[in-house]
């Protein structure tokens, strides 16, 4: 039995570490696409002085008033259309919600499985779109496939594949649907990526859900803050059925910070840009030096590998050394010979490339 999409989601490292035996300082945790840089001391220093000027004590802010402004002027959309969440992942319980009420959602595959676990919670009815397993690395590219389904979910980048789709292919599609959720979570990190994002044409498109997390971005899963852009009527009907206060003080306060200082901002999307572009070439080049698996092209920060044969055993084999990869068997229309590599530092990925050079050739 495999195990279940929640448990099989990269970034445990925590419970892996309690496995293993080992410190989670020791681990290389390739498996969680999470950037790999400390916070900006800037940003550090704030949320210090958030806890030492004793603004915890309070309850966040309801309304995320200066929140969803801080949001508001980087995207220039107007702040009625923003909603922060616990994350992406509880936003997109609320996105699936709204697609149980438009009919049969189609979630191209293989994609994240949080969005079946979405939906599950309203019962609602989806199908596997299968999405083509072979792609050039010219970018963006067009989106592939048009289900025939009244509710889309798409992933830009597309998650597991690292695929830049096109925002005029996703432009083209929104006519045709009650419903569009967009997932672009990894968007802000990819080099080019804000180009063909569509969080704009949520001033036109009432059919249209974009939902963003900063987990990536700022490096901060811990404190879970995502947010959604879409109608004003639809985020309020949202607010009015979900808990009471979903983001905390803390990740309110750490994206304002980041959203409020643009020199900060972007000095960190530079980093990270420039980062992706040289660890990517440079694991997907190391890579191809292997006969018996084949690296995908990607533009994000990971890379999607198919071996000839189950790779099941050499994921076991590199956890026990302190580096954990992603098992793809979670992904819908992947299985045991794919793993998907989430870029590290320089250092992590030469280790990575080292041990892999001990169990395949």
């Amino acid at each position: 039995m495999l195990k279940s999409d929640f448990e099989s989601h990269g970034g445990n490292i925590e419970k892996e570490a309690r496995e293993l035996g080992l410190d989670q300082e020791s681990i290389i945790d390739a498996s969680a696409s999470i950037v790999p840089f400390k916070l900006p001391k800037k940003l550090n220093k704030y949320l210090v002085n958030s806890i030492n000027n004793g603004s915890i004590r309070f309850y966040p802010d309801r309304s995320y008033f200066e929140l969803r402004n801080s949001i508001s002027k980087w995207h220039n959309i107007d702040p009625s259309m923003i909603l922060p969440g616990n994350g992406a992942s509880e936003l997109f319980t609320w996105a699936a919600r709204d697609a149980s009420l438009n009919g049969i959602s189609s979630l191209p595959s293989p994609g994240f499985g949080d969005y079946q676990r979405a939906l599950s919670c309203w019962n609602a009815a989806y199908i596997h779109s299968p999405l083509p397993l072979t792609w050039t690395n010219s970018n963006p590219q067009p989106f592939p496939i048009e289900p025939k389904t009244n509710v889309l979910w798409i992933t830009n980048p597309h998650n597991p594949t690292g695929q830049l789709w096109s925002r005029s292919s996703i432009k083209d599609l929104l006519a045709n649907y009650k419903l569009v959720i967009c997932d672009e979570a990894f968007i802000s990190i990819t080099p080019g990526g804000e180009n063909q994002s569509i969080i704009d044409l949520t001033k036109s498109y009432k059919n249209l859900v974009v939902i963003r997390s900063l987990t990536k971005f700022i490096g901060i899963a811990g404190l879970r803050i995502g947010y959604a852009v879409s109608s004003a009527d639809r985020l309020l009907k949202w607010k009015k059925i979900r808990d009471p206060w979903p983001v905390n003080t803390l990740a309110i306060n750490a994206t304002n910070l980041i959203m409020k200082d643009s020199k900060m901002h972007k000095k960190r999307l530079k980093k990270i840009h420039k980062w992706v572009v040289e660890e990517g070439n440079w694991l997907h080049q190391n890579l191809l030096d292997f006969s018996t698996v084949k690296p995908l092209p990607s533009v994000t920060n990971f890379q999607l590998i198919k071996s000839d044969s189950s790779i099941l055993n050499l994921i076991e084999n590199l956890k026990r050394r302190g580096i954990l990869l992603r098992d793809c068997r979670s992904f819908s229309n992947l299985g045991k010979n794919w793993i998907r590599i989430s870029l590290q530092k320089r250092k992590q990925n030469i280790q990575i490339i080292n041990t892999l050079k001990d169990y395949i050739n």
